[in-house]
Formats: structure tokens, sequence, C-alpha cells
């Protein structure tokens, strides 16, 4: 199992920045961000995979950037111009196979303890 520790939530007023970070225990090819916020369900935010492709929520595009520095086994996730709606739990999370690296939850296999993002308009 690997272990996913997540850094960097906090709270910022609407339109600023926030900067997270995942430390994992080993290399994984996926890796991603996820969010849940009260009474919803969890959704992806963004992955990437072992050749850096990512992919986006259309909610996020242009706003989020996820990025991973593998000699480091860390993942990150920059967040500019937050809106109250992104308001959540963020988790990071991680898959073994670089194969089907998408915003499906069910997909990914280790979690983080998440870290709270709290946007005030």
């Amino acid at each position: 199992q690997v272990q996913l520790v997540e850094s960097g939530g906090g709270s910022v007023q609407a339109g600023g920045s926030l900067s997270l970070s995942c430390a994992a225990s080993e290399y994984t090819s996926c890796m991603g961000w996820f969010r849940q916020a009260p009474g919803k369900e969890r959704e992806g935010v963004a992955t990437i995979n072992s050749n850096g492709y990512t992919t986006y929520a259309d909610s996020v595009k242009g706003r989020f950037t996820i990025s991973k520095d593998n000699a480091k086994n860390t993942l990150y996730l920059q967040m500019n111009s937050l809106k109250p709606e992104d308001t959540a739990m963020y988790y990071c999370a991680a898959r073994r196979s670089p194969f089907f690296c998408t915003l499906l939850a069910g997909r990914f296999a280790d979690w983080g303890q998440g870290t709270q993002v709290t946007v005030s308009s």
C-alpha cells in the first residue's frame, strides 16, 4: 500500500491561490487529486500519469495545475483564481497502473488523509 501525506491546505479569499503537496512513500504511475465537499460525492479534480499526461475536471481547467516531481515522489496542485465552490477536503490518490489514469475515484486504490481548502467570498 502506498502511503500518501497531503499538506498545504488552508483558508483563502476568493481569487486567491493555494498550493497543495502530496508526499508518496513510493513511485506510482498515476496520481491524482480529488475533493469532497460536505453532502457531496467525491469528485476528480486532476490526474497525471507517468508520461506527464494530465486530465482536469472542467470546473478547474485553466485555474488549477497538477504536476509531479518523480525524484521526490511528490505530487502538487497549484490552485489559482479560487472560488467559494472550490471549498472541500482535497485528497491525494495513487494508482499503480499507468492505464485508465482518469478522474474516476474508483480507479484509485491508495488515498491520503485529506487536507481542507476553504475559500471565502
